[in-house]
């Protein structure tokens, strides 16, 4: 069941060859769009290495389209990690971050959720998607993983 007061949630999952923006590079990132599951595949380096601005430009683009001019909210498993690709991307590339200065963690709202604050990583379990490093696979799995959260599953 989907809650219709919660919208614009845009799950998002990267995969990089380093552990920050100024230590190594972002090689593609998943995204998908709560409640819709809508996807986005933003690939920037494969064979043939993709202009990095074009793909920052079609991703704001199709969060706008999402989102329909509304903030979204950047939703991830680890967004320490995820959102610093995400942001560094965009304001290199587009000058802005549509997603603004904030994210929001699975692990946070699951510990909130069964009142134990250390108890941050037992989500995961909830995954329909496996978890294989494929970052839309990812997204997605942890799109489920929340859903079924909300639907009282723990």
């Amino acid at each position: 069941m989907v809650n219709e007061n919660i919208k614009n949630l845009i799950f998002v999952d990267c995969e990089a060859d380093g552990k920050s923006p100024s230590t190594g590079r972002m090689t593609e990132f998943g995204a998908v769009a709560y409640p819709s599951r809508v996807t986005f595949h933003g690939i920037l380096v494969d064979k043939n290495p993709a202009k990095e601005k074009e793909v920052f430009e079609k991703f704001d683009k199709w969060i706008a389209d999402i989102t329909k001019g509304e903030r979204p909210i950047f939703v991830s498993d680890n967004p320490a990690f995820d959102w610093q690709w995400i942001n560094d991307g965009f304001w290199r590339t587009i000058g802005k971050n549509p997603f603004g200065h904030s994210a929001r963690r699975i692990g946070d709202f699951y510990a909130g959720l069964t009142g134990d604050f250390n108890n941050s990583n037992s989500w995961k379990k909830l995954r329909i998607t496996p978890h294989d490093h494929n970052p839309v696979n990812d997204a997605m799995g942890n799109l489920e993983a929340f859903e079924r959260l909300l639907n009282g599953e723990r």
